[in-house]
């Protein structure tokens, strides 16, 4: 369909009583211009009390200008009369909201934001400042705008259920802590840090968004004292759920350490460390040949192994007969004389009450292992990001299934 050169205000959305009045392409600069004025008789509303039917007080030329999308490779720019009305209501004299712009002050279109937040899901910010040929700070403000503003919007008044784990934001032991919904499976809070005091802003988040302490029922998480004392403190009607994944990871590190320690004695443990820290459906050839000789050995490591293996397989067994179950390995394991598994035993026996109700509640931090991996894979392909307001905003992006057409 052919369009007019009379509804070229459409193709640039621009609404009454605005009207488009010259457009200018810029040899030099090579950039479009586009001029727009709005029309002298149109009463508008006030936006300050939004009162309707205003009129004119006056009309500053072409003061303002806004990045537009590219006119196919060239910049486009839109410069607009701003007038202001004089407000019968409320008795101020306010600039009017612009309707293809965010807010007043900004300096891109809303489809140009639009444009941005589309680009930077995908790529870092710094090479979607090169493609756009804009400073990145100005991209960032763009981004923190709308997460911000969707965040203010977020209903959390269901959530009864949250996962929590921490993940490394920077390089030198610095960590961000994510929560997460256990229905919905998004981001609801990411606070700095990695102790107690961040169950405290996820408290704070939850309730200025709707929800209620109370309300939360369950929180799964690592055996960290702190995740446990900010957990007890914010969220005492919550039942925890240690995460199963991080007890079998912790099992792994105690066969490792065995490993490590009979290695020193033992040739024909070098090289075989993956080996036993594997499932076996995930072993190459080569480590199935050698795990088969040696599982059923009297090494230490082979026993660690196998103890490893009944621990995994407690996970298999119906809720009323599984902890039993447990308790006979925790016995095996203070009785074994393997340092690493007798720590490890203690640490079961310790946090018993939180292991066993993984068979009530089911809850895991897969989900939060998959955020993770998100956050991780842009974090390095972006090398950093500069602050922890990008750190933060760029999880809430990536992992927050955020609303942006929230007003």
């Amino acid at each position: 369909m052919l369009i007019e050169i009379k509804d070229i205000e459409n193709v640039f959305h621009i609404p009454d009583p605005w009207y488009i009045h010259s457009c200018i392409f810029d040899e030099i600069k090579q950039q479009l211009d586009v001029y727009i004025k709005v029309d002298k008789d149109t009463l508008l509303s006030c936006s300050e009390c939004g009162a309707e039917n205003q009129r004119f007080f006056d009309i500053a030329d072409y003061d303002r200008t806004w990045r537009h999308l590219n006119f196919l490779e060239y910049p486009c720019y839109v410069h607009a009369e701003h007038p202001r009305t004089d407000c019968e209501n409320c008795g101020k004299k306010r600039r009017v909201h612009i309707p293809w712009a965010i807010k007043p002050r900004a300096s891109f279109t809303k489809l140009f934001d639009a444009w941005i937040m589309m680009l930077v899901k995908d790529m870092p910010m710094n090479a979607v400042s090169r493609l756009v040929g804009e400073h990145d700070t100005r991209l960032w403000r763009i981004l923190h705008h709308y997460v911000d503003q969707a965040m203010a919007h977020q209903d959390l008044s269901h959530v009864t259920k949250i996962n929590t784990d921490e993940t490394s934001s920077k390089r030198g032991h610095q960590y961000i802590t994510i929560f997460v919904d256990s229905d919905k499976k998004n981001v609801i809070h990411v606070a700095k840090g990695k102790d107690a005091a961040t169950w405290k802003t996820c408290k704070e988040r939850l309730e200025e968004q709707g929800g209620h302490a109370k309300n939360i029922t369950e929180v799964c998480m690592d055996m960290s004292p702190a995740f446990i004392k900010g957990a007890s403190d914010y969220f005492p009607e919550a039942s925890i759920t240690f995460d199963k994944f991080h007890v079998i990871q912790e099992a792994n590190k105690a066969v490792d350490e065995v490993r490590r320690n009979e290695r020193k004695t033992c040739a024909e443990l070098k090289n075989t460390r993956y080996a036993w820290l594997k499932n076996e459906e995930n072993l190459t050839k080569k480590q199935k040949s050698m795990l088969d000789k040696l599982k059923d050995s009297e090494l230490d490591t082979a026993k660690a192994y196998r103890m490893r293996l009944c621990l995994q397989e407690i996970y298999q067994y119906p809720a009323p007969i599984a902890p039993m179950v447990l308790e006979d390995w925790i016995q095996w394991g203070l009785r074994c004389r393997l340092e690493p598994m007798i720590q490890l035993a203690k640490m079961l026996k310790k946090h018993f009450d939180g292991v066993v109700q993984w068979f009530q509640s089911q809850l895991n931090n897969g989900i939060l292992e998959g955020i993770n991996s998100l956050f991780q894979t842009a974090k390095r392909k972006a090398r950093g990001y500069r602050s922890d307001k990008n750190i933060i905003a760029m999880v809430y992006l990536l992992a927050g299934k955020l609303d942006f057409s929230a007003k």
